[in-house]
């Protein structure tokens, strides 16, 4: 197992708790707890070694395309693909803005 820590600028403000996806599934589940800080912090527990450039690019492009959320964001990754990966993403992100 290999864990990944980033960090990215937030543009905007969640209030909410949330999960998306289920470890047990062979893919992914990621968890949000939204703060009222500044940044996105990441951590990532994932089973396939040397993937932290594969899920840098994957938050580089999310922060581009979308406003990022304050809070902490914890993925346990077992192999998600990149689309699956950024679905459960969106999914936890919509989530807790709608809690």
């Amino acid at each position: 197992m290999e864990q990944i820590t980033l960090s990215y600028p937030a543009t905007r403000t969640l209030y909410g708790r949330a999960l998306a996806g289920v470890v047990g599934s062979g893919d992914m589940e990621a968890l949000f707890v939204a703060d009222q800080g500044e940044r996105l912090e990441v951590s990532i527990t994932t089973s396939i070694v040397n993937f932290e450039a594969r899920w840098r690019a994957l938050f580089d492009r999310l922060s581009t395309l979308t406003e990022l959320p304050a809070g902490q964001l914890t993925i346990h990754d077992f192999g998600a693909t990149p689309g699956v990966a950024r679905i459960r993403i969106e999914q936890v992100f919509e989530e807790a803005a709608n809690a």
